[in-house]
């Protein structure tokens, strides 16, 4: 399937090309043990100090996102253009979501205003290249081409972030860890493909992401993608007619090649939704640095 393929490609460099400036960045840092120790005076204050409220101390405080308009989940976006809607970061203790609440957030991310250009431009490199030829040409299969990958995308969506992780409790959010260096959190956030996190906190096999993609790849490849079907060629210099045979998609190598390449990929955003608060930061001082007036 032409169209998850490219799209895959393409995000696959992006992404790599954010790991490998975090590596970079992550090997620039110095230790804690390099860092040099400096000593300041306490500051010095008139000020009575307040009162402290006993049950106060020791009590952890829920972790909470201020920018979040919807309990237990975010509105950030990976580059600040993609939905980053169920990665938590600092997240501590957080409520689990409901059978509800999944399914909300796994529409926004899906029907995001983002994704209709993507569509759209993932097709019409398809038509240009005609990509599954059994859709045909002109407004027509460029709209049968822009459906099929529209479908691709939410019936993967919904699978792996809404219906396998309610009917089997488990959470569909990645919970950031931000501790330990590069190999160390790349480490983790590969493994969060394999194992995640009940709805009560434990850890169970990421039946949703693993058994789920394998229902997408199985349902997009092998019921509305074009079947085979037979073309013909006239050659008029000879007079002949050429009937041509194109070969279906709908395959079993085919569908185990969609489901691994589909992990694949996966597996690479999560291990960019690890870091791309380390990137996130990274760009905004930069930024911030660049419109900074110089000094005197």
């Amino acid at each position: 399937m032409f169209i998850q393929r490219t799209a895959r490609f393409f995000v696959f460099l992006l992404l790599a090309s954010s790991l490998r400036i975090i590596a970079s960045a992550q090997q620039a840092q110095p230790s804690d043990d390099q860092k040099p120790q400096t000593q300041s005076a306490p500051a010095q204050t008139t000020e009575k100090p307040k009162d402290i409220e006993p049950k106060a101390l020791g009590t952890p405080v829920p972790a909470t996102n201020p920018q979040d308009k919807n309990a237990g989940t975010s509105n950030d976006r990976l580059f600040f253009t993609l939905p980053n809607f169920l990665t938590l970061e600092n997240a501590g203790q957080v409520p689990p979501l409901t059978t509800k609440q999944k399914y909300k957030v796994v529409a926004r991310s899906t029907f995001d205003y983002v994704l209709y250009p993507w569509y759209g431009f993932l097709s019409a490199i398809s038509q240009a290249e005609n990509s599954e030829a059994g859709y045909g040409q002109g407004w027509e299969g460029y709209g049968k081409r822009f459906g099929s990958a529209f479908a691709d995308g939410t019936i993967e969506n919904f699978l792996t972030g809404a219906v396998f992780p309610s009917m089997l409790h488990q959470d569909p959010r990645f919970f950031q860890s931000g501790k330990g260096g590069f190999s160390q959190r790349t480490e983790y956030a590969v493994s969060r493909i394999f194992v995640t996190r009940t709805d009560s906190g434990k850890s169970q096999f990421n039946y949703s992401e693993i058994v789920g993609s394998a229902l997408s790849a199985a349902i997009s490849t092998n019921s509305y993608h074009p079947r085979a079907f037979i073309t013909t060629h006239y050659d008029p210099t000879t007079g002949t007619l050429t009937y041509i045979h194109n070969a279906s998609d709908r395959t079993l190598p085919n569908t185990l090649s969609v489901w691994g390449t589909q992990v694949g990929y996966d597996t690479i955003t999560i291990v960019v939704k690890e870091f791309w608060p380390d990137i996130h930061r990274k760009l905004t001082h930069k930024s911030k640095a660049d419109a900074a007036p110089p000094g005197n």
